[in-house]
């Protein structure tokens, strides 16, 4: 018997959520062949055999959550049973038969309390709601009672995590008021942004910067019919420059000990319509100007059409938020854990400046924001890099040499 487990497929995982089984329970699987697919906080992934066998004894049904490392199912070789207590604490029900396949799609009557089959999340969520598991029909195999049934039950959706319920003002609904609830990725994004504003003591320094020379550059670029380059590309290659220039700001805090990064690895994030991603420009200090480009736009893209690989959506050391193309003059972004910083980059503005020797000027100007983790640097360390990041942008043919 090999156990089918809700598979880690990222630093950051720590459960994952059913879509559908690609296979039924009975069907012959080969080592490696797609069986279903799971959603993360990031992405919608494949879920791969991790053997050859008869797929059987289905614990999670689509829609349902579990951490990583819980077993969802098993492959049986010929002769082979489910044992009777597999899949739970207590007791857990056998496999359906092939032959019964059909017939377990069917909700079967309200068991009695003596022979109630559920799955362990069915009854923690029982326990949580208050539902007696005796009145609930079962829609999963041999009508074992699945999260979904309780929650139908309960008259619920799918609950978010104590910490974010514990922040929530109770409100009662009126008949005007519409109920939306949260896909994954909203649910994973406001219990994450929630942990990054109470446990990180953030700190913001924001600077405004001359874009004139970057805006020259890119129309050069496009006059010598070598392509587009956005402002944004600019800007990561001047963050990853700065970052390799003050490895202080590239740490993460560990309690008793800071960790500062050897590599620069930079996170963009990417608004999807149902929240955001964070793909990842790995090494982004070595790689040239347009290489980033190249970079962005293929992660941007596959970002939206959800493609992304768990590596390419993992590891950032920095992040960046860039609302530059929805007419913001400024704004700040919540930190990125475990990253120190995230720099929030606003639109480009003509702005009347006063030049060096007194001078009245109108100029295109930029406001960025760094949004910092007091725990990891100070006020002053924080100041000299989004300066430095200020020095890069205002010079940028140090960023194409």
């Amino acid at each position: 018997m090999v156990e089918v487990i809700m598979p880690k497929m990222g630093d950051g995982m720590e459960e994952g959520t059913l879509l559908e089984w690609l296979k039924k329970d009975g069907d012959k699987v080969k080592s490696g062949e797609v069986i279903g697919t799971i959603q993360t906080d990031k992405a919608t992934l494949e879920l791969e055999s991790p053997g050859s066998g008869f797929l059987r004894g289905i614990l999670l049904q689509a829609g349902e959550t579990v951490p990583v490392g819980r077993p969802i199912a098993v492959l049986l070789k010929d002769g082979e049973s489910v044992p009777a207590n597999w899949g739970s604490g207590t007791a857990a029900p056998a496999a359906a038969p092939v032959a019964e396949a059909a017939a377990a799609a069917t909700p079967a009557a309200p068991a009695s309390a003596s022979r109630i089959t559920a799955s362990p999340l069915a009854k923690k969520v029982a326990a949580e709601l208050g539902v007696d598991l005796a009145s609930v029909s079962g829609s999963g195999p041999s009508g074992r009672i699945v999260e979904k049934d309780v929650r139908a039950a309960g008259g619920t959706v799918a609950a978010p995590s104590k910490s974010v319920v514990a922040s929530i003002p109770v409100v009662t609904a009126t008949a005007e008021d519409t109920t939306i609830p949260l896909n994954k990725i909203r649910q994973v994004t406001a219990k994450r942004t929630l942990e990054s504003k109470t446990q990180v003591p953030h700190f913001y320094v924001t600077v405004a910067a001359d874009v004139e020379k970057i805006l020259s550059l890119r129309e050069m670029f496009e006059e010598e019919g070598s392509g587009k380059v956005s402002i944004n590309d600019f800007v990561v290659k001047a963050s990853a420059l700065a970052l390799r220039d003050m490895p202080q700001v590239n740490a993460v805090f560990q309690g008793t000990t800071l960790l500062q990064y050897g590599a620069v690895h930079v996170g963009i994030a990417v608004a999807l319509p149902d929240g955001l991603n964070v793909p990842v420009v790995k090494n982004a200090d070595q790689l040239s100007l347009r290489a980033i480009s190249a970079s962005v736009k293929d992660l941007a893209k596959r970002a939206k059409e959800n493609k992304l690989t768990m590596d390419e959506m993992s590891g950032s050391t920095f992040s960046i938020s860039n609302m530059g193309m929805l007419d913001v003059d400024n704004f700040i972004a919540i930190i990125n854990q475990p990253n120190a910083a995230i720099l929030a980059i606003s639109s480009v503005r003509k702005k009347v400046v006063v030049s060096d020797d007194d001078e009245i000027q109108i100029k295109n100007m930029m406001n960025i924001t760094c949004s910092f983790d007091h725990r990891v640097l100070d006020g002053a360390i924080g100041a000299n890099f989004i300066n430095a990041v200020k020095a890069y942008l205002e010079n940028p043919s140090r960023l194409i040499a």
